[in-house]
């Protein structure tokens, strides 16, 4: 099963990442090193920034200024100033950092660090080290809760998603899940936790309140990335190994669509009016 989960994962992490900063898109280039910032209104590209080794997960902070990019093969995050299109800074975090988000503050980022099972935490202010958070198992995919009190994260290889108290930075529950957990979106009321598990092609309905898991949604071939509309109401979900996207029915843990797309779609993101 290690071998499989480690096999699968070199090709997840050549994927490009999304965030949105309306009326802009950043999209990773693990490939080239670098982030394309596309213009929503005409999606074109309007501009090309240099980063670290091997970029993969990017992050927006809620006021649209600054842009955080995990590079995984550095070891580093970068910070981009939206006003510039520049790097304004370098972070060195934990071994093969992947996953990353920023609290709705903008006061801290907090980096899944795949190989050193950690969870980096950064203070915004000064670009340094705030505190570092024990994982379990080759942690992934991270969320912020809207109250910027919780982090949850993906550990991929235990199944299973951890959850941190940001008062603390200490682990309070461990939740199981589906078999090789990737994903990780909050809703806008903090009452759920979706998960893509591609190892079970499912997605998992965490309730926040109990930390439990209370509904578990079959979707297609790897299911990568997830993304939760402003509303609350829809849920949607990279296949990549279908080559489609699952809309899911939040309501009654129903897909209710899918959507063939381009070859292996990895990041998703929704636009803040919800309507793309």
């Amino acid at each position: 099963m290690r071998f499989r989960t480690v096999m699968l994962l070199a090709v997840l992490l050549l994927g490009h990442q999304i965030a949105l900063a309306a009326p802009f898109a950043y999209i990773t280039n693990p490939g080239s090193d670098n982030v394309s910032v596309i213009d929503t209104a005409s999606d074109t590209v309007v501009a090309t920034v240099p980063v670290g080794d091997g970029p993969l997960g990017v992050a927006v902070n809620p006021a649209g200024t600054r842009i955080y990019i995990a590079n995984q093969n550095s070891n580093n995050v970068s910070v981009i100033d939206s006003a510039t299109n520049t790097v304004t800074a370098t972070v060195p975090v934990g071994t093969t950092p992947v996953g990353i988000a920023v609290n709705p503050a903008g006061t801290r980022v907090y980096v899944a660090n795949f190989h050193s099972d950690t969870i980096s935490i950064i203070d915004t202010a000064t670009n340094t080290l705030a505190a570092t958070v024990p994982a379990v198992a080759d942690p992934y995919g991270i969320a912020v809760n809207p109250a910027g009190t919780r982090v949850y994260f993906a550990n991929l290889n235990s199944s299973t998603i951890s959850v941190i108290d940001t008062a603390t930075n200490s682990v309070t529950a461990t939740v199981p899940v589906g078999t090789t957990p990737v994903g990780v979106a909050v809703n806008a009321a903090g009452t759920r936790v979706y998960v893509t598990n591609i190892g079970s092609n499912s997605v998992s309905v965490i309730d926040t309140a109990t930390n439990t898991v209370i509904a578990t949604v079959p979707v297609t071939s790897l299911p990568f990335g997830v993304a939760v509309n402003p509303a609350g109401t829809r849920l949607y979900v990279t296949n990549t190994g279908s080559h489609s996207v699952s809309v899911i029915d939040t309501a009654t843990n129903t897909v209710v669509a899918t959507v063939p797309v381009g070859v292996n779609p990895y990041g998703i993101a929704v636009h803040p009016t919800g309507t793309r």
